[in-house]
């Protein structure tokens, strides 16, 4: 993590993670290069044998990547951070990297549909079996760990109807048991919510969506605390010898950033799943304005949230800092403001959604959330498809149900082109 030590967020979202010297460039450059050079076999061999930091290989780090990893493990005050590919490579490697064949997880099933199917069924086939529990309930969730469950992941603020999780509840249980909690936090960022200043112990984003801000680069991001004492539990991985390290142990070596290291060391450099110099560029420059547009975005949704709850043609809003919503009050334990996403179920069925959609015309529809610009998506058929019937109605994933990404436009813009798109869709009943 960087040196310096930034009291607020948004002078650390434009500072941390890069300190120019004397005549160099003020901002991070791209290093677009593969590989590094170096004067001696000794040096490299210190590198490849983990004693050494440095660049050799941007499968590993670069310089231009590891500018990014540095802001955002100061961000949410982590030891450190690892870029990835993208955010399902982040929730990928943040699973596998203490979980192998024949072992178990607990996973929300409020999760984005991507993670649902990566729990559900891709690391199934990796010999790593998943149960799924309900959101906040801690009886449903004491049941389903197991022996050889190695670590709970969920979302801090639900994709796509914003649910918000009770973390500590959730850290607490988990520690009892003696394993990580992993949170993506993506939809809040740590502008709004820290979560590991509230018990989490792995935190992961997309990049993509938040932290870049403009729908510009792909990426994600995997936050390591540094709290989580590895020693308590079963982790092998982390606290007996690595056979492709010479015998080295990631507790012995790295400390308290053992997981951080091996991601890196072991995640990235085996299944390669590496973040592009000129993307990590992006994402920093997004990063600049990330406190000043979650704000904004926050400040939008919850006016667009108030507008909806007041139409005639909505069936019900889903907004955590609506007063009323179910996470209300969690809503206002831990976060700053309720981010830009929010869901609601038009009165009707799928062609109300699909029509109401289709006669939006600043609004666009598109497969992403969290852009500066005001989006609009159809879960079911969409972010969510992998999920069958029953999952769907598990989560609340109707067929009528819209999630909209509000940007920063100005909110008066946003609510009369949603309007116009209600009395359209729904002017007729």
């Amino acid at each position: 993590m960087t040196e310096k030590i930034y009291k607020n967020i948004d002078t650390a979202c434009l500072r941390a993670g890069y300190e120019p010297g004397n005549g160099e460039a003020n901002l991070p450059p791209i290093t677009q290069s593969t590989t590094f050079t170096y004067e001696s076999t000794d040096q490299v061999a210190e590198l490849f044998n983990l004693n050494d930091p440095g660049f050799f290989y941007t499968r590993l780090g670069n310089p231009t990547v590891d500018a990014l990893e540095q802001r955002v493990a100061a961000l949410d005050g982590g030891v450190g951070a690892v870029a990835t590919g993208s955010g399902q490579a982040a929730n990928l490697l943040a699973i596998v990297n203490i979980a192998k064949a024949g072992e178990h997880i607990v996973a929300l099933n409020n999760i984005y549909g991507g993670t649902f199917n990566l729990a559900n069924k891709i690391i199934k086939d990796f010999g790593i079996d998943s149960t799924f529990v309900s959101v906040n309930n801690f009886d449903e969730l004491e049941e389903a760990i197991k022996d050889n469950t190695k670590l709970i992941i969920g979302e801090s603020l639900a994709n796509p109807k914003a649910d918000v999780l009770d973390i500590e509840k959730y850290a607490e249980i988990a520690h009892k048991h003696n394993i990580p909690l992993i949170l993506d936090n993506t939809l809040a960022t740590p502008a709004l919510l820290r979560p590991i200043e509230h018990g989490c112990d792995i935190v992961t984003y997309s990049s993509s969506k938040y932290l870049d801000g403009h729908a510009a680069a792909m990426g994600g991001i995997i936050v390591d605390s540094g709290n989580f004492d590895w020693s308590r539990g079963d982790y092998e991985q982390l606290t007996k010898p690595d056979e492709s390290y010479h015998g080295l142990v990631f507790t012995d070596h790295f400390g308290n950033s053992a997981y951080a290291a091996r991601l890196r060391t072991v995640g990235l450099r085996d299944l390669g799943t590496i973040q592009s110099p000129v993307n990590a560029f992006l994402t920093l420059l997004g990063l600049d304005t990330l406190a000043l547009r979650m704000e904004r975005h926050s400040k939008n949704a919850l006016e667009v949230a108030e507008f909806l709850e007041n139409s005639d043609y909505v069936e019900s809003v889903s907004y955590p800092f609506l007063k009323s919503s179910q996470s209300y009050d969690l809503a206002n334990k831990y976060l700053k403001g309720g981010s830009g996403v929010l869901s609601f179920c038009i009165k009707g069925d799928r062609d109300s959604a699909t029509r109401f959609i289709e006669s939006l015309e600043l609004i666009r529809l598109a497969v992403h959330v969290a852009d500066a610009r005001s989006l609009a998506l159809h879960p079911a058929s969409s972010t969510h498809r992998q999920l069958s019937d029953e999952n769907l109605n598990e989560v609340g994933i109707f067929p009528n149900l819209i999630r909209l990404s509000i940007g920063i436009e100005n909110s008066e813009d946003i609510i009369a082109d949603i309007k116009q798109a209600l009395e359209k869709a729904c002017g007729d009943r």
